[in-house]
């Protein structure tokens, strides 16, 4: 059951925000559709804090209701070049599961998100996952967002009372191309968001992780500007 169809509930959702362009357009994807917003930000131990600042930043500009910054160290765990001193890939996106992955991130964040809304009375969760021009991970594909909603069906004290959760993810079924063109919509600085996985000393994002290469891509073939500065160029 959405939220809208229990009035009991309040028009708010919960959008799990990085800080990266993907998550910008969510949330705000999220307040054009008229829900009051909380944002949840979660510093993994990932191998720099960019991100982090730059969702706190985006919180700010995009007035939301509360934004939570959550510590979970998972470099406890490793497994990723991420969350450990392996070296992020840089050999272009192919079609094995790069050394970015890390191990079941998205199912431990939308759990956290989940207990979020929980504890806010919200039903609706935003989580920016593409399933397209994405880097080959399992945790983005619409079959696992899916098994999801059921997952927190039965999991918690809401959707055992019948106020299931509705995950939104907006941006499952467009390209890197479209994600540019939604951002321009909503009149949306890409500068504002930072997806590069290996910044430079500069501070500059690195223009050649996946990250930076699906993102310019995306941009190039919009025919928009990414206002990001790269390293390379």
């Amino acid at each position: 059951m959405d939220s809208e169809q229990n009035p009991s509930m309040r028009k708010r959702a919960v959008v799990l925000l990085s800080g990266g362009l993907d998550s910008m357009v969510t949330a705000a994807i999220a307040k054009e559709r008229g829900f009051e917003v909380l944002a949840l930000t979660i510093n993994y131990g990932q191998r720099h804090s960019r991100e982090l600042d730059y969702a706190k930043a985006l919180a700010e500009r995009l007035a939301v209701e509360r934004h939570v910054v959550l510590e979970l160290d998972l470099r406890q765990f490793g497994g990723s070049s991420l969350t450990s001193d392996m070296p992020v890939s840089k050999d272009g996106v192919g079609e094995a599961i790069p050394t970015t992955y890390v191990p079941a991130r998205n199912l431990v964040f939308l759990s956290l998100t989940t207990a979020f809304a929980e504890a806010s009375e919200a039903n609706d969760i935003f989580i920016g996952v593409n399933a397209l021009d994405y880097s080959g991970y399992p945790d983005c594909r619409p079959e696992f967002i899916d098994s999801f909603v059921e997952t927190a069906r039965l999991a918690t004290k809401a959707g055992s009372e019948g106020n299931h959760f509705h995950v939104h993810a907006p941006l499952q079924d467009k390209s890197k191309a479209d994600i540019a063109r939604e951002a321009d919509r909503l009149a949306l600085d890409p500068a504002w968001s930072w997806s590069c996985y290996d910044p430079t000393a500069s501070g500059k994002a690195c223009g050649t992780c996946d990250s930076c290469r699906l993102r310019r891509k995306g941009f190039s073939d919009a025919g928009l500007v990414d206002t990001t500065e790269y390293e390379v160029g």
